[in-house]
């Protein structure tokens, strides 16, 4: 009984400590930031953000046109001191079927001054949504009209400033307009849906300092002298859609370049220009490449890129300017880590697949958006290789499209959303990306080139819904795409494939049986797809392909020995949840012998599974050795997940490394790891690394470390000098998850003394730091004097997170000030955080932070003493082993 005891005692201090382990982990992966680029986001409140509330669950159509837009032209003028526009919209437009007496424009909450036309104007009416203009006579079908249009706002979205006043720089003063998806009418009246297409010009008056940015080409500036403003003049020539008008003006430091003939603009804000080459080094060769892969010119006079502090997403397409969030400026010390790259091909391949060609409504989206994230892949591909495109895609869908769709009934064409932004999620673009990738693998790269280059000739400058790519693929290939089109566009989800396989040795057969598991209803179909073989049988590969049409299909394949390696879709051609279990030799097979990098990724997953001492050597050999970054990186994530003694002495053994996107990955695995007994090797490393993102990964880990040397590392890193202040805002992260109110003074400080270092984001990350590890009433009422002065910053993410921070501290002196806000009404976003906040105050906080901290300590004490007490303890069985021999 006495040496079951002890091994209870033993179990129960290894189990403690694995739980604390594993708590912390999952802290750590439920606190990172949601994916975003282009305006894709992985969560539906940040996907709202790009749409307008339709008020009903749908389905919504495009709209009936009763006129054509031929041209629309803005003369405006920003006044960058009051945050306010004005100006007049000259519409220029012929009825279409029918005379019209009555012409109707989207315009929020503009102030109408005057309405004039070309045919007299009886009355018009603006019901703060839109305004109706009444016409004095009947205007025929076929006549061209316009109508001018005076008006002035406070800008509630669609318009932006950023200035002094509101927190930037006054070197970096700035405005930019955004238009997608229904924010133009918010800044001017207009037909505002994507079935229309004009001719734009813009005439915008700034400061004479200032530099104006629009689509089109520019057709001349001047100065008054009187007035000390600068009149430039815009031309967009060939038509595009409304929300693709854009204008950007203010203080920026511009670099050049050109792909052929056509001029590239490179606008950054002064201060921050000197990164601003490293983000814009690709350009011209994607340029180049997009022009060769697609078969068409580049349609448009210009390209010009220009960067947006705290930009609402991460880049937004408009014709022949692409805005760009200033987060996409990057430094050398980040080496390979950090890239523009993804994000530059993704916009740029808009200018052909949004702009050009453009979705006739929001539920076609995926004709933008799928083509701009797949032609990213094929650029990754075109400069590193196959391997970097299939990486792409199977990152895009083991990340995002396989959890997504495995319980969303909604398809990719969907009709019945409630807001725009509900379908820039990753139907629209990691599957849609997929739904290509499949139709190119099927048909082949010069057929599939075919088709594309027929879809954009025939409807370049034009509207399009689905049907009219499905024809092309139809017309170039000569086949029916229906039910291809049908079970992956129309209906949703993908298949979920269970494999299983065996080998006939007296009959030299390999015998396969494939079944679709996932449930088939209304909203699922069962798929049909090619589903490839490949059997490495000595030096001889064979291939074999076997259309799947039924739930459940048995084939053999002969083969002339028994198979060393077997793979399923080698090429990587179908998107899908695939069971495929093997034997480990085979798994082995793969990941030594397998020609692209998915099929050793597969292998390197399904040997950490197997946890075996073979699998993990193979899986280190890989890290060490594997001649693509893709595969080093996937090995370090699956020795972090096996969780073991020798998983982390593999990943420590391989840790040297030249590709710092591998290094990073080890940080971040073996970080994953709690071991106290490591903690001095960990600091010795942070301290050493020179790559600030690497830098940032090991402060990560150091969260759930509560010893005086961590406590002293956090605390230097507050003061280090990093490229947006990235390592402090790290230390920042890390002390908020350790949970500790020993860092309050620190975090206060950092809002009182150097909040000027931080982007708001990173300032927001400080300010909810502060309020969520402040402890006891009179550190609290602290921190509160030193939140809500910070209020008053003009950047919205600070005062969203002042306002959360004020809520998380949960106190009732913090009532009135969030009350004011939840009670305003001039801005939503603000008054809903407030609202939130309001709510957050009454909710019980139990356990109490401190009792979690003094469990850690308890916990981080028990397991340094754990292997000194396993040694005692053996000592101890042995002589009671001793004992009970002799009596």
């Amino acid at each position: 009984m006495g040496r079951t005891f002890m091994k209870s005692i033993i179990a129960l201090v290894c189990l403690a400590g694995s739980l604390l382990a594993a708590m912390t982990l999952s802290a750590v992966s439920f606190a990172e930031e949601a994916f975003c680029t282009c305006r894709y986001c992985e969560t539906a409140a940040a996907r709202a953000a790009f749409g307008v509330d339709l008020g009903n669950d749908g389905p919504h159509y495009a709209p009936v046109r009763t006129v054509d837009v031929q041209h629309i032209k803005l003369d405006i003028t920003p006044d960058f001191k009051k945050r306010t526009i004005g100006g007049t919209t000259t519409i220029r437009f012929v009825p279409l079927r029918q005379p019209i007496d009555v012409l109707k424009l989207d315009a929020v909450e503009l102030n109408i001054t005057d309405v004039k036309g070309s045919t007299p104007i009886a009355e018009f009416e603006n019901s703060g949504k839109e305004i109706t203009i009444a016409f004095k006579e009947p205007i025929s079908v076929g006549q061209e009209s316009w109508v001018t249009v005076e008006h002035n706002c406070e800008p509630t979205g669609g318009f932006y400033f950023r200035t002094a006043e509101m927190g930037y720089p006054e070197e970096d003063t700035h405005c930019w307009t955004q238009g997608e998806s229904h924010y133009a009418r918010r800044w001017f009246p207009c037909f505002d849906y994507p079935n229309e297409k004009s001719t734009t010009e813009v005439i915008c008056h700034v400061p004479t300092d200032m530099t104006v940015i629009s689509n089109g080409r520019k057709l001349g500036e001047s100065i008054d002298p009187e007035k000390q403003l600068k009149t430039v003049h815009w031309l967009q020539d060939k038509p595009h859609v409304n929300y693709l008008i854009c204008v950007v003006a203010g203080y920026f430091d511009k670099l050049e370049d050109s792909a052929g003939d056509i001029q590239l603009g490179y606008y950054s804000q002064p201060s921050i220009s000197e990164h601003a080459a490293n983000s814009f080094q690709d350009t011209a060769s994607i340029m180049k490449f997009y022009q060769k892969e697609i078969g068409v010119a580049y349609p448009w006079h210009k390209y010009d890129q220009v960067t947006i502090w705290d930009f609402i997403a991460g880049g937004m397409e408009n014709t022949t300017i692409t805005t760009l969030t200033n987060n996409t400026i990057f430094s050398k010390e980040t080496e390979n880590i950090k890239s523009s790259r993804g994000l530059d091909a993704h916009e740029l391949a808009h200018q052909w697949f949004g702009d050009y060609v453009t979705c006739e409504d929001w539920s076609h989206l995926w004709l933008n958006e799928g083509f701009a994230t797949y032609y990213t892949h094929l650029y990754e591909g075109e400069k590193f290789g196959r391997d970097a495109t299939l990486y792409g895609l199977y990152r895009d869908a083991t990340n995002r499209v396989l959890p997504g769709g495995n319980n969303d009934k909604r398809p990719i064409v969907w009709k019945r959303y409630t807001n725009a932004g509900d379908q820039f999620d990753y139907r629209a673009y990691p599957k849609g990306s997929w739904v290509l990738h499949m139709l190119r693998s099927q048909l082949g790269e010069d057929m599939y080139r075919q088709a594309i280059q027929s879809y954009l000739k025939e409807h370049g400058l034009t509207t399009v819904t689905t049907p009219e790519l499905q024809a092309a693929f139809e017309e170039t290939s000569g086949r029916t795409f229906d039910r291809f089109f049908d079970q992956w566009v129309y209906h949703a989800r993908h298949p979920d494939v269970k494999i299983r396989y065996r080998f006939d040795p007296k009959l030299s057969l390999a015998h396969f049986t494939v079944e679709q598991t996932q449930k088939v209803d209304d909203d699922v179909m069962l798929f049909s797809f090619p589903a490839t073989f490949a059997l490495k049988c000595g030096d001889e590969m064979v291939v074999h392909t076997e259309d799947i049409t039924e739930k459940k299909q048995d084939f053999y394949i002969s083969v002339p020995s028994k198979p060393e390696m077997v793979q399923f879709d080698p090429e990587y051609t179908l998107l899908a949840n695939i069971d495929f279990d093997k034997p480990e030799e085979l798994w082995l097979s793969e990941l030594e012998n397998s020609e692209h990098c998915i099929g050793r990724i597969l292998a390197i997953q399904a040997l950490a599974k197997k946890k075996t001492n073979k699998g993990i050597d193979a899986i280190q050999k890989a890290l060490e050795t594997d001649s693509f970054f893709g595969v080093k990186v996937e090995a370090a994530k699956a020795l972090s997940k096996m969780n073991s003694d020798e998983a982390l002495a593999a990943l420590v053994k391989t840790s040297d490394q030249d590709d710092a996107r591998v290094r990073l990955a080890i940080a971040d695995a073996v970080v994953g790891f709690y071991r106290p007994e490591s903690l001095d090797d960990i600091l010795g490393t942070a301290k050493e690394e020179k790559n600030p993102a690497i830098i940032e990964a090991w402060i990560n880990g150091l969260a759930k470390y509560s010893d005086e040397s961590v406590s002293q590392y956090l605390r230097a890193a507050l003061q280090r000098e990093s490229f947006r202040n990235q390592i402090a805002e790290a230390a920042v992260t890390a002390m908020e998850r350790s949970g500790s109110s020993q860092y309050v003074p620190d975090l206060a400080e950092q809002v009182t003394q150097h909040s000027g270092n931080y982007t708001a984001r990173g300032l927001g990350k400080v300010l909810r730091a502060l309020a969520k590890l402040s402890d006891g009433k009179e550190e609290k009422l602290q921190s509160l004097k030193q939140i809500a002065p910070t209020l008053n910053d003009g950047r919205t993410d600070v005062q969203k997170a002042a306002i959360a921070a004020l809520g998380e501290l949960g106190l009732e002196e913090a009532r009135p000030i969030l009350q004011a806000y939840a009670d305003a009404t001039n801005d939503e976003e603000l008054s809903k955080a407030a609202s939130n906040a309001l709510a957050e105050l009454t909710k019980d906080k139990s356990p109490q932070p401190r009792e979690l901290i003094e469990l850690r300590k308890q916990m981080q004490e028990l397991e340094k003493s754990n292997s000194s007490l396993k040694e005692k303890l053996n000592d101890l069985e042995k002589k009671l082993e001793t004992t009970e021999t002799k009596k």
